[in-house]
């Protein structure tokens, strides 16, 4: 797809288009009918960068750090197991060091007694240490650009460079992972023609899971004023990148259900295949706020029959199986 048609569907009216219908029918065509549920652990929230729209923020004095200990996030795991998820997502903030001999044990067990995928979402590390946590069991890792415009960028991560990001996905790549990046919709001096520039880098990058989600002002951030009517632009944002990347895989976002009671249902419908339950502990999943109205109160086990029951309304499949990568197997 040409640019110039990439934005004529992001700026045009869905029902005209026929956008979610087309997203859709690519969806069933590409990667089948199967729902992937991936158990999301965040099992810190210390980060020592300070983007502009992230509430864990390094000058966010607020927040209560934490860091799940080895024990708990293992436990973890085995409810994601027994809830019947296939994977799981260790995410993290940023952190400027961690111990990565005690990392890689808690890695190694997790995957010799549980079989769970495992996911890491933990920022930009050096080439050596992704190396180890592909050793120790990891096979997927998660790290958005957010935005692939650079002044746009160096704006909202004022201690990141663009190019880092970058060198950290080739990297990841180059080792054998499974990678995952992503962008929010709607962000201050974000245009449509830039959304359709990531879109295309989605494509040539070969990204195996992208994820779409709405830009929500955090209020213990710089642009906590800024405007979160993001839902629609990112609903149509996901749809295209189902049709522009019709092997990746993509999630479902809670950030889309923050902004809209069906916002993953509507998702689903419009291209995704992948959710992303919670299963945090309750003592910490109130402190890992990225932005207001992140449902955090949900049961895992009662959300998991939400989930199952909201699958079959859609008529479509619990994935059972690992849910691999279409674009990396070459299927």
């Amino acid at each position: 797809m040409e640019k110039s048609e990439i934005i004529e569907l992001l700026k045009g009216n869905p029902a005209e288009t026929g956008l979610f219908k087309k997203a859709d029918e690519v969806r069933k065509k590409y990667v089948g009918d199967d729902i992937y549920l991936r158990g999301l652990i965040e099992f810190s929230n210390i980060c020592h960068r300070n983007c502009l729209y992230c509430g864990l923020r390094r000058d966010n004095k607020i927040i209560h750090r934490y860091l799940m200990s080895d024990d708990e996030i293992f436990e973890a795991a085995v409810l994601a197991k027994k809830l019947g998820y296939t994977s799981i997502v260790l995410q993290s903030g940023e952190p400027l060091s961690f111990n990565i001999k005690k990392f890689l044990e808690l890695l190694k067990r997790i995957k010799n007694e549980t079989g769970l995928i495992i996911t890491l979402s933990m920022g930009e590390l050096e080439k050596e240490y992704y190396l180890l946590l592909k050793e120790a069991g990891a096979s997927r890792y998660l790290m958005r650009f957010e935005t692939s415009d650079r002044n746009l960028y160096s704006y909202l991560k004022p201690d990141s460079k663009y190019e880092k990001r970058f060198e950290c996905l080739s990297w990841l790549r180059e080792l054998g992972f499974e990678v995952g990046s992503g962008i929010m919709v709607g962000l201050p001096g974000q245009s449509v023609e830039s959304i359709a520039d990531d879109i295309m880098l989605f494509d040539k990058l070969k990204i195996d899971m992208i994820g779409i989600g709405p830009f929500i002002s955090n209020p213990e951030t710089p642009l906590k004023n800024f405007n979160n009517n993001n839902f629609e632009l990112a609903i149509k944002t996901l749809a295209v990148t189902r049709i522009v990347c019709p092997k990746s895989n993509i999630p479902a976002t809670s950030a889309m259900e923050a902004l809209d009671d069906n916002g993953r249902e509507k998702a689903l419908m419009a291209g995704a295949n992948v959710i992303m339950p919670n299963i945090t502990p309750y003592n910490f999943k109130d402190k890992y706020i990225l932005y207001p109205g992140k449902s955090i109160f949900d049961d895992p086990y009662e959300y998991s029959v939400y989930l199952k029951n909201l699958i079959e309304k859609l008529g479509r499949k619990w994935g059972k199986g690992p849910g691999n990568s279409r674009v990396k197997e070459g299927l």
